[in-house]
């Protein structure tokens, strides 16, 4: 994929923690590490990083406030800074820079918002700087918020005309079935007028965790491969899974147009 200028890699909730709802450093780590290699190659990185509320979460415990809505906006608060620590410190060891781009719907809606953060990507991409996108959960209204981080990621990839969608989850792609059931294989390339919509199991999943179940993954990879980007979900905790991606091997599921 020689072509490849601009890849945006959405990295989840699930893939960042373990199953007690820590951040895991060696993820983190090994993520930069790719997003290096990458950089190496002239191939420039947006990352789209959940995981705020959780680092949040993890220095205030257990909060007495009752409104889940507050309740979150107030781990995210106290969390955003604390990933921008982790991100800032392992991009400097590979000698990188990065930013934060924090942002609510109102600006992706075409006007001077819209523009606004266009420029403010274009300029940070210009400078060699990888911007690190979130949802700017202290500030959003409810009734405007993303669905979840894979929206705002395929509207990130729309934004700044990337070549490419990465999707990060905790399982290795679309499977026919359930993926812990013996009879279920993954599904390696989907295109938009494939109904694979019936293959998709609802997952339980507690507060805290990741908003973005494969139902919404689904619907986001096809949008955005419609667009003719072209879209994968794949394994985040899967070594070496970008840059696998990039080259062009047969690691998760892919969405074409």
């Amino acid at each position: 994929m020689d072509d490849l200028k601009r890849v945006v890699v959405k990295v989840g909730t699930n893939v960042l923690t373990n199953k007690d709802n820590r951040i895991l450093q060696p993820i983190l780590k090994e993520l930069v590490r790719q997003i290096s290699v990458l950089y190496e190659r002239d191939i420039m990185t947006i990352l789209v990083s959940s995981g705020s509320s959780i680092a949040g979460q993890e220095i205030l415990g257990h909060s007495d406030i009752e409104d889940p809505s507050t309740r979150r906006q107030v781990f995210s608060a106290v969390g955003q800074p604390r990933m921008m620590r982790h991100y800032y410190g392992l991009f400097h060891d590979y000698g990188m820079r990065c930013a934060q781009v924090l942002a609510t719907k109102r600006d992706f809606a075409p006007g001077r918002h819209r523009e606004n953060m266009i420029n403010c990507y274009e300029g940070l991409l210009s400078e060699g700087v990888i911007p690190v996108a979130n949802e700017d959960d202290a500030v959003s209204l409810s009734m405007s918020m993303f669905s979840d981080n894979d929206e705002l990621a395929s509207l990130v990839a729309e934004l700044t005309n990337a070549d490419m969608l990465i999707i990060l989850t905790d399982i290795d792609g679309l499977y026919t079935g359930h993926p812990d059931d013996d009879d279920s294989e993954k599904i390696d390339e989907v295109k938009v007028d494939e109904n694979v919509e019936k293959y998709v199991q609802e997952s339980e999943k507690g507060e805290g965790e990741g908003r973005g179940g494969m139902e919404s993954k689904l619907k986001i990879a096809k949008g955005a491969a419609g667009k003719d980007i072209p879209t994968f979900i794949a394994n985040g905790k899967r070594e070496n899974v970008i840059v696998d991606i990039i080259d062009g091997k047969e690691v998760g599921t892919k969405f074409i147009s």
